[in-house]
C-alpha cells in the first residue's frame, strides 16, 4: 500500500472539486468521517476533508463550466519546475504552471501524454495528507489509460517509476511504486482502458481508492445518499472486497475493503 514516507514519485497528496461543496461534504461526512474545514482568502477558499484534526483529503469549490467534478492525485517532486519541463518533454502538457501555495509547498497541475490530468507536490511545510492505509484514508490509485506501455514509459521519464507485473486469472496487472522506494511502496496499478467497458466509455483517468471497514455498507451509503454505483462490490483474494462509485457532483473514486493482514 502506499508509503508514509512520501519519497519522490510516490502520491503525497488527493483532491477533488465541484460546484457545490455543501453536496459533497455532507455525503463525505457519512460515507468517510470527513469533516470539511473551508480555507480563507490566502487560499482561495482551498478547504480540506478531515478526520479529526488530521487532513484527509483537499476540497475546491469550481464552476463546472470550468472543470468537471473530479479528483486529482498530487506526487511528489523535489523539483516541480524540472518536472514541468520533463512533463512537455515527454509529451504531456501544464494545465497550470508552477505555483507557490504561501509556504506550504509548490505545486503544478499537469496531463500525461494520453490527457490526463495529475498534479505535481514540491513539499514545503505540507508534506502530504496525514490519514492514509487507515478507514477513511487513501490506500491505493489506479490509472486507466489507452496505452498501459506509453503510460509507464512516461511516468518513469517524469518520475521515475518503476513496474512489476503480477499475474492474476485472465492476464497481468501493472503495478508501479517510486523509484526513491522498494516493491513494499507500491501505492497503484495501470490498467489498459479497454479491459473494462465502463471505464472505455468514461475516458482516461487517474482514480483514487480509499480505504472502508466494510465495502457493501459503504455502498450502501453512496447510494442512499444521491452517489452513483459504477462497479458493484467485488472480491479479490489477497486484496480484498472494492467497489467504484461517483459522489452526486459525478467526481469517480473507489472505496477498498483490504483482506486481513
Amino acid at each position: 500500500m502506499l508509503s508514509t514516507r512520501f519519497v519522490a514519485g510516490a502520491p503525497v497528496w488527493t483532491d477533488m472539486c465541484a460546484p457545490d461543496l455543501d453536496q459533497v461534504a455532507d455525503f463525505y461526512r457519512e460515507l468517510f468521517g470527513w469533516e470539511l474545514r473551508r480555507g480563507g482568502e490566502e487560499v482561495g477558499g482551498y478547504g480540506q476533508f478531515c478526520l479529526g484534526d488530521r487532513t484527509a483529503a483537499g476540497a475546491m469549490a469550481v464552476p463546472a463550466d470550468m472543470s468537471p467534478p473530479a479528483w486529482t492525485l498530487y506526487f511528489h517532486t523535489q523539483d516541480v519546475d524540472a518536472t514541468v519541463k520533463a512533463v512537455e518533454q515527454a509529451g504531456g502538457g501544464a494545465v497550470f504552471g508552477t505555483t507557490d501555495v504561501l509556504d506550504l509547498g509548490r505545486m503544478a497541475v499537469l496531463t500525461d501524454s494520453a490527457g490526463v490530468q495529475f498534479a505535481a507536490w514540491q513539499q514545503g511545510r505540507l508534506k502530504g495528507v496525514d490519514v492514509l492505509n487507515e478507514p477513511g484514508g487513501l490506500v491505493w490509485t489506479e490509472l486507466y489509460t489507452p496505452d498501459v506501455a506509453a503510460a509507464t514509459r512516461f511516468y518513469g521519464s517524469v518520475l521515475g517509476w518503476r513496474t512489476v507485473e503480477q499475474s492474476f486469472p485472465g492476464g497481468t496487472y501493472t503495478m508501479v511504486y517510486p523509484g526513491g522506494g522498494a516493491e513494499e511502496d507500491m501505492f497503484g496499478g495501470v490498467v489498459p482502458l479497454d479491459s473494462d467497458p465502463t471505464e472505455a466509455e468514461a475516458g482516461a483517468y487517474w482514480l483514487p481508492y480509499f480505504q472502508v471497514t466494510d465495502c457493501d455498507a459503504a455502498v450502501a451509503t453512496a447510494r442512499r445518499l444521491g452517489g452513483t454505483v459504477r462497479m458493484e462490490p467485488v472480491s479479490m483474494e489477497g486484496v480484498g472486497r472494492f467497489a467504484k462509485l461517483a459522489d452526486p457532483a459525478g467526481a469517480r473514486f473507489a472505496v477498498l475493503q483490504p483482506s486481513p493482514a
